[in-house]
């Protein structure tokens, strides 16, 4: 195996010298990234491990969107803003009258983390996500648009002060929120412009005090009897303690009548856009892997979720491959671990999925699945940064994912926006949460007229 020290760390934490050389971009270095092509599918590449007294770190500084910008579509489509002046869109939830649901959230506060390592990827994950911190967040603003024209009329708080929100689900008249420390149940009924009253607590879900990953994706079963949580890890790989693993890295299957929940699924690092699969009925999620073992390594990717099944966080990634980092080894789960169905690339970091199954959009985007990658950090080469689709057919990914949204990196490696939720709006368009450009983007068919 091989330890490497990164051209990337030159100075820029002042006052910090242990750490000092820890920071920066990695503009004139090669860190080895190879082709992210080579990692698709069932079968990715893996290349040796590598290992790091600090990790590669690569930043696209933020800069946001300039008056007339927009992302870049795919011929046969185009693009415009939906929803402007957000603080942090993160996903995006439409009600069955058309209105969009958009979550808008700030991460929470965290205990202090005293390791210089960790010190410094804070400091970068932070610093690599903020983008015009000048409003209220961490509340749901609805996008209500009378006329049917899928443009929105009105844009209006639906409801606040919630704890770092993230999944939306609806069931009959019920809407399920899942802050991060737990899922919030809402009386609703059809056309609702604003919840005032107070939620009630289903389920407490795993959160402080360190709460590394924080993000609670959610989605309801089909019959409405059950809900499923994404539950992320409390680290990258075990460095806070098995004991703050607690019910993370997991899939929580909770009973909508009492709030008791089971681990469906576990080995998940950090799943999010919990959606099920139209054809096959089957739990599908995204999943961002694990960091620090090189810059093609480890492939985030999107699986369907069987009941039961453990997915090798921490102690193996991809089936059998042993992570060493972690102590003490654990070969009885490493022999039980399965490989996901599908890699999206090294730290392309995906956050939101939805299959189209609708109409609005050319006929190469049917019955697919929508990918919204939030994009990299931590390899030299820029990976992510965009919206991809993978082609499905008998319920399973069937061919490469294809660019439908980019341009969110300018010419220079900066961040216009970064992707994060996508849906499916009731007149077929789709709905990207922009959480760095506080936007909300809607692409539609290029013959699509006004719509």
């Amino acid at each position: 195996m091989r330890r490497s020290w990164n051209c990337a760390f030159a100075p820029r934490l002042a006052g910090f010298v242990l750490l000092s050389g820890a920071l920066l971009s990695l503009a004139g270095c090669n860190d080895g990234s190879g082709d992210p092509k080579a990692q698709f599918g069932a079968n990715p590449n893996l290349p040796p491990q590598q290992q790091y007294l600090f990790p590669p770190i690569h930043i696209a500084r933020v800069v946001g969107w300039k008056q007339g910008e927009t992302p870049t579509v795919a011929p046969g489509l185009k693009i415009q803003a939906l929803a402007t002046g957000l603080q942090h869109p993160r996903s995006l939830y439409v009600l069955p009258n058309g209105d969009v649901l958009v979550v808008e959230s700030k991460a929470p506060e965290s205990a202090a983390i005293k390791r210089p390592k960790e010190i410094v990827t804070g400091y970068v994950e932070s610093w690599a996500t903020s983008g015009g911190d000048t409003g209220p967040s961490n509340r749901i603003t609805l996008l209500h648009d009378s006329k049917g024209s899928g443009v929105p009329d009105q844009q209006s708080v639906f409801l606040d002060h919630l704890n770092s929100p993230f999944g939306v689900a609806l069931v009959g008249n019920d809407l399920y929120v899942a802050n991060t420390d737990a899922i919030v149940r809402y009386p609703y009924n059809n056309g609702d412009t604003k919840i005032a009253g107070a939620g009630t607590t289903l389920t407490e879900l795993p959160g402080g005090p360190i709460d590394h990953h924080w993000t609670k994706s959610l989605v309801a079963s089909p019959d409405g009897s059950l809900l499923y949580a994404g539950v992320g890890s409390n680290s990258n790989i075990t460095e806070n303690g098995m004991e703050a693993e607690h019910n993370r890295a997991d899939i929580l299957e909770v009973d909508r009548a009492t709030g008791r929940f089971r681990i469906f699924a576990s080995g998940l690092r950090n799943p999010n856009g919990l959606t099920f699969e139209p054809q096959s009925g089957a739990l599908w999620t995204v999943v961002n892997e694990r960091d620090e073992l090189g810059p093609d390594l480890v492939p985030d990717y999107m699986t369907s979720v069987k009941d039961g099944a453990f997915y090798g966080w921490p102690y193996s990634y991809y089936g059998q491959h042993v992570d060493p980092r972690v102590e003490p080894q654990r070969p009885d789960l490493v022999a039980k671990a399965i490989p996901p169905d599908y890699a999206l690339s090294s730290h392309v970091a995906p956050l939101g999925l939805v299959f189209n199954t609708g109409s609005g959009l050319p006929n190469a985007y049917r019955g697919g699945a929508f990918v919204g990658e939030h994009g990299s950090w931590n390899r030299d080469i820029l990976n992510g940064y965009k919206v991809v689709y993978v082609p499905f057919s008998n319920g399973k990914p069937s061919g490469m994912p294809q660019d439908v949204v980019t341009g969110f990196l300018n010419d220079d490696n900066q961040a216009r926006g970064r992707p994060v939720g996508v849906a499916i709006d009731k007149t077929g368009a789709l709905l990207i949460a922009d959480d760095v450009g506080n936007t909300v983007w809607r692409v539609t068919s290029a013959a699509a007229g006004n719509s």
